[in-house]
């Protein structure tokens, strides 16, 4: 009995240490991701950093929102009558995503309504997986209902996702925006200077309210 006791406490020694040696074997992986991730984001923040325009002020963000606007209106046939039906649109330029395996995105706009701006806003969102470089496109918010926009400007931080989904629309065969089919509260386009982007999601982007009144 002492014997069978014994190897019986043997094999649960080997248990334990076998159990102990996987527990040390997944911390370290687990602290390596998040070293990779911390790694990752201080590459993106450097090069946010370094990135001229990050540190933009309302009459500089103010200048990017029309040219972005303007491109918008000439490259897609009935913006300009779509952007007129939403009750507020945020528009954010020049947006960069950079990474390397572990990357970020972040840009700032601002929000207009009735045509004229009212708010500044940036967004900031981060991304796992296959990435090298640094990409920037522009990003149009609309608002379709004024109780979506309420929500919006209402919301300390505002998730896609979280807070309110974001349809991402895209041109229909006739090349232009067929404003009597979108149904969703809030939609956007996502577009860089080769045109709209399709293969883009906002899922997860985080939009936090600036305060840009020292710069008027």
């Amino acid at each position: 009995m002492s014997n069978i006791s014994q190897k019986e406490r043997g094999v649960q020694v080997k248990n334990a240490e076998k159990g102990e040696t996987k527990m040390e074997t997944y911390a370290l992986k687990k602290k390596g991701r998040v070293l990779a991730a911390a790694a990752g984001m201080l590459l993106v923040l450097f090069y946010f950093s370094a990135t001229a325009g990050y540190a933009a002020s309302a009459r500089e963000i103010d200048t990017s929102v029309n040219v972005a606007m303007d491109r918008f209106y000439k490259d897609v046939k009935g913006a300009k009558e779509f952007v007129n039906t939403a009750k507020g649109v945020l528009v954010l330029p020049g947006v960069i995503k950079a990474g390397l395996g572990i990357g970020g995105e972040y840009g700032e706009g601002e929000l207009r309504v009735g045509g004229k701006p009212v708010d500044y806003y940036n967004i900031a969102a981060a991304s796992f997986g296959l990435q090298i470089g640094a990409e920037k496109k522009d990003i149009l918010i609309a608002f379709m209902t004024d109780e979506a926009l309420k929500q919006f400007r209402s919301a300390s931080g505002w998730e896609a996702g979280v807070d309110g989904n974001i349809a991402l629309l895209t041109i229909g065969a006739g090349g232009n925006i067929d404003t009597t089919t979108i149904k969703d509260p809030v939609v956007a386009f996502v577009f860089d200077v080769k045109g709209l982007m399709a293969d883009v999601s906002l899922k997860g982007a985080k939009f936090t309210k600036l305060d840009k009144s020292k710069d008027k």
